[in-house]
């Protein structure tokens, strides 16, 4: 899935403003280099002038962040470094940490989406990828967990 895609649909979920999004990731790096003008071109759809596609360093340093601002930050443990690539099942592993989701909750997640997922589909996702039951998240698997994520928190 389109990082970009991933960055509006949690902001919108979360009714971020710009700025909420650049203090998210300097939670993890406060000299992390974005401003809000950078933000706002990230929001924008691909046709549309100013467009800026969202990198990996980006997505990670605000999914990072995203978990400390929900979660906290645990002052007996170092921050972990931040990924170089992020693939769809990072994605979904980090967000299931922001948002403390255990199995049912992710369960649940996907039905209110339409998307029912079996045990053993979820169990995949969160594998190592050198696992032989590895399963990679599709963008339509993740896009129906946004969807459902949504309607979990903004209320159906």
């Amino acid at each position: 899935m389109i990082h970009n895609d991933v960055l509006r649909s949690i902001r919108f979920m979360l009714d971020f403003s710009d700025g909420h999004v650049v203090d998210t990731c300097r939670l993890v790096d406060p000299a992390f280099a974005l401003d809000k003008a950078q933000v706002q071109a990230m929001l924008k759809r691909e046709e549309d002038a100013g467009f800026l596609e969202c990198s990996d360093a980006v997505l990670a340093h605000f999914l990072d962040g995203l978990i400390l601002h929900l979660r906290g930050r645990d002052p007996n443990r170092p921050l972990r470094p931040v990924e170089k690539r992020i693939n769809n099942n990072m994605v979904l592993k980090k967000l299931r940490v922001a948002f403390e989701l255990q199995d049912i909750d992710m369960h649940d997640v996907f039905e209110a989406a339409g998307f029912p997922v079996s045990k053993p589909e979820l169990s995949a996702l969160f594998r190592t990828p050198d696992h032989r039951n590895f399963r990679a998240c599709g963008d339509q698997m993740l896009r129906n967990f946004l969807k459902g994520l949504t309607l979990r928190v903004r209320g159906g």
